[in-house]
């Protein structure tokens, strides 16, 4: 095996943006990330949508289960009217 082609490892402290902060082995000198497995919703179970300009509704209404008009069957119909009549007394 070469010698002096690995590049050297640190202990590093992590920084995320939601201001949790753990120790880590890296090469660079420091780590900041936008999601960690304290924040991220996979880890946490926490769904977050965020809508741009609407998309999720645009989705939504496009895919949307179209409620069936009823369907009225002969006879039914007379049924109703006279369900629906006034009876005298």
């Amino acid at each position: 095996m070469k010698t002096n082609i690995h590049p050297e490892l640190h202990e590093v402290k992590v920084h995320c943006q939601c201001g949790n902060e753990f120790m880590t082995r890296s090469t660079k000198k420091e780590l900041r990330v936008e999601v960690c497995s304290a924040c991220h919703p996979f880890y946490t179970g926490k769904q977050k949508n965020m809508d741009t300009a609407g998309r999720v509704e645009r989705f939504n209404r496009k895919y949307a289960k179209k409620v069936e008009a009823p369907v009225i069957v002969e006879g039914a119909a007379e049924t109703a009217e006279a369900a629906t009549a006034p009876t005298e007394a």
